[in-house]
């Protein structure tokens, strides 16, 4: 069976439309039209980036895991 690896990503709506993937732990990112396309590019990046550390002998980094983190995040409007 594969290794399976769990990655932080970012989600991160693009000013200019669509939305942006950050995965903190590999400095990589990515980006897509939809959040159904980003999280799509987002595995593709993640695994892309493993194959080129593995070819290369390279460590693949893991990411710590504890309990579980949500992150949620709001928009907030303050009148000056």
């Amino acid at each position: 069976m594969p290794q399976a690896y769990d990655y932080t990503v970012i989600f991160v709506p693009d000013p200019d439309g669509g939305y942006v993937a950050e995965v903190p732990m590999l400095g990589i990112a990515t980006q897509g039209e939809t959040l159904e396309e980003v999280r799509a590019m987002a595995q593709d990046a993640i695994r892309g980036y493993i194959e080129t550390l593995e070819k290369a002998g390279e460590p693949v980094p893991t990411e710590p895991r504890g309990p579980a983190r949500r992150i949620v995040t709001e928009s907030v409007r303050v009148g000056m």
